[in-house]
């Protein structure tokens, strides 16, 4: 099966852990070629609902569909079309740089597994590194790294949580340079994050989330610090 798809449609998304409602009925549309900030401060669900349009979890109610067919309807499969970069950057610590791109490449059955591995290994400035162990790396090179793992089978969907955590300014600079070349592509990308000024360079538009909730969305990402915090302010005042 050829998979791919053009839109995202996420729709009355709720999430349960026993009595706590993580998510609660959260609807949102993307396109190919967009970049959607998700806003929020910790515990607001944010890495709940990547964790659910990654597949990895399951909804307690409401759906994804992925160019209008669910995860079920599409099968495993589908995962070759998602790229995650999470908290847990799934790297094995034991491996040297090249190693994990091998053995991830190899799980995502991409072609030319070698050479993608040293075209990732030079965007994420570590050629030099490709022999050494990751147990070694810095959280900065750890994260450059599983950013490229993510997108070594290139993804239709990328989905980022705090992907900027740990990286100095050159590497916040190729990120940001690297995600408006995907968006050229027509990847669309979800990015959960705190860091609010460089987002404003990224972000196409965002949603707010509070308690699980969407409380807000902004189309206009200038000046975007300042309406978050008043969106948070306005949305804990009316809980």
């Amino acid at each position: 099966m050829n998979v791919d798809f053009l839109e995202l449609s996420i729709r009355d998304l709720s999430r349960n852990f026993g009595r706590r409602r993580a998510l609660s009925r959260v609807s949102l549309d993307c396109g190919a070629g967009e970049i959607v900030g998700l806003l929020g401060p910790n515990g607001a669900g944010k890495s709940t609902l990547l964790a659910i349009v990654s597949t990895l979890a399951l909804p307690s109610s409401g759906e994804v569909r992925y160019g209008g067919r669910s995860a079920k309807e599409w099968g495993p499969v589908l995962r070759s079309r998602i790229g995650v970069l999470s908290h847990d950057l799934h790297l094995y610590s034991e491996l040297t740089a090249r190693e994990n791109l091998l053995f991830f490449g190899g799980l995502y059955g991409v072609g030319h597994a070698d050479a993608l591995a040293s075209t990732a290994l030079n965007r994420a400035r570590l050629i030099e590194r490709e022999a050494d162990v990751v147990s070694g790396f810095s959280r900065g090179m750890r994260q450059r790294l599983a950013l490229e793992r993510a997108l070594l089978h290139e993804p239709r969907l990328l989905l980022l949580d705090e992907p900027f955590t740990g990286l100095d300014d050159a590497s916040t600079v190729d990120l940001v340079s690297r995600l408006r070349e995907l968006r050229s592509l027509g990847c669309i990308t979800l990015l959960a994050t705190h860091d609010l000024d460089t987002a404003e360079a990224v972000l196409d538009r965002a949603v707010i989330l509070q308690d699980g909730k969407l409380v807000g969305a902004e189309s206009d990402v200038r000046g975007l610090r300042k309406r978050y915090q008043a969106r948070l302010q306005s949305a804990m005042a009316a809980s």
